[in-house]
């Protein structure tokens, strides 16, 4: 099992903060300006904007420019890298299990036979 690469480090590390989680929230309903996005944070414009641009480095959201206005949206396949990891690590994991489940059943069958 191959140790994740470091895109999905930092999908997970943006996840890892509640504030980051909120915000992912919030674009789920729809692309937002980062005002609109900040106005209900208990913190400034500029930790909100913090906030952000580690969702950016993460492949999470997208920023479009007009103007003077910043909107952010969901990025589309954002998560695929992470669900990918996930998917292949509970693989890894439910074979190790299947495993020591049949060799448990295996044992308790053989000591019934003595």
């Amino acid at each position: 099992m191959a140790p994740p690469s470091p895109p999905v480090d930092h999908v997970f590390m943006a996840l890892s903060d509640a504030t980051r989680r909120g915000i992912l929230a919030r674009l789920a309903e729809g692309e937002a300006r980062v005002t609109e996005i900040a106005a209900p944070l208990a913190m400034s414009l500029n930790g909100a904007s913090k906030h952000i641009k580690v969702l950016e480095r993460a492949g999470l959201i997208r920023r479009r420019v007009r103007g003077r206005d910043h909107f952010i949206s969901v990025a589309p396949g954002g998560l695929d890298g992470a669900a990918a990891w996930i998917d292949e690590t509970r693989r890894f994991w439910q074979g190790r299990l299947d495993n020591l489940a049949a060799l448990f059943a295996d044992s308790a069958t053989g000591s019934e036979q003595s």
